[in-house]
């Protein structure tokens, strides 16, 4: 079995700024991605922070499987939460024979000012 972990940490006050421009955010997140993130009212920019840690996280994790790691976009990763409101994450719009078969798990963490994420990317 091989197994990658991937992790990333932010700064809330970064993602404020960036999130204030509609152009990062079409560029990095997914429709369902901000419908969610919206929804959340005075909490969305955690919620921004977290999925934007979680996007690098995945990232890192899954990297040593991909052949074609260059046309890797930030949109093919997607975090969304399931029925009973753990996260989850999901390779979207993209082909690539190393990831095959590659389980993601992602653990998701946020206060005021810092969002943290962490994923394990396995194989058989």
């Amino acid at each position: 079995m091989k197994i990658f972990v991937g992790t990333d940490i932010i700064e809330i006050d970064r993602i404020k700024d960036a999130v204030s421009n509609e152009k990062f955010i079409n560029k990095i997140y997914t429709t369902k991605e901000i419908s969610y993130c919206e929804s959340t009212r005075n909490m969305k920019f955690q919620h921004y922070g977290a999925r934007f840690a979680g996007k690098e996280a995945t990232f890192k994790a899954i990297s040593a499987f991909l052949t074609t790691p260059e046309k890797f976009a930030w949109k093919n990763i997607e975090i969304t939460n399931k029925e009973d409101g753990k996260p989850q994450v999901e390779i979207i719009n993209y082909e690539d024979e190393g990831l095959k078969n590659v389980n993601l798990e992602i653990s998701l963490s946020h206060v005021k000012d810092y969002a943290v994420a962490y994923v394990t990317a396995y194989k058989e």
